[in-house]
């Protein structure tokens, strides 16, 4: 059984829904609180190295989140679920991936010099979209240059050769 710790201030805040569920679900874990002076030491870089950059890094992440919850991923009727994906991936997507990669530029990353999880969760959208349509970033070579960028990072290669095969 994988042992889980939950690194949080201490406080409730938004960790609470997650220690809630873990004593629901009688799942043992380890209450890791920190203080907002140890904060700093262990936030990890990947949310940018800046307040403009993290600024930046939740746009993006709330920007991919926002389309891809539009998604009806749950629909039980199939013929309505196809209409709604082709829909959104045929008359919306192709200007969200357009202003993207206008936002890319020549960047190598979203956001900053270096990798953030913007960049991560950009790579997990994509993969998902291209499942349903394949030919979906056929236009966007640097969207696609980026995914490869992201999933050529060592211990990412690594962990995706490890993980379970799923479609999506």
């Amino acid at each position: 059984m994988p042992h889980y710790k939950l690194i949080y201030f201490n406080m409730r805040g938004r960790a609470e829904i997650i220690r809630y569920l873990f004593a629901y679900l009688d799942i043992p874990y380890e209450d890791h609180r920190i203080s907002q002076d140890d904060w700093p030491a262990v936030k990890q870089s990947l949310a940018g190295k800046t307040e403009l950059e993290r600024c930046q890094v939740d746009a993006i992440i709330d920007t991919l989140d926002d389309f891809m919850s539009r998604f009806p991923w749950a629909e039980k009727k199939q013929d309505i679920k196809d209409q709604m994906f082709n829909e959104l991936l045929t008359n919306d997507a192709p200007g969200f991936l357009q202003d993207l990669d206008l936002y890319l530029g020549k960047k190598d990353w979203l956001v900053g010099n270096s990798v953030t999880w913007a960049d991560f969760y950009w790579d997990i959208c994509s993969t998902t979209l291209l499942v349903l349509k394949h030919d979906l970033l056929d236009k966007h070579p640097k969207l696609v240059a980026l995914g490869i960028k992201v999933r050529s990072i060592p211990v990412i290669a690594d962990w995706i050769k490890q993980r379970p095969e799923t479609r999506m």
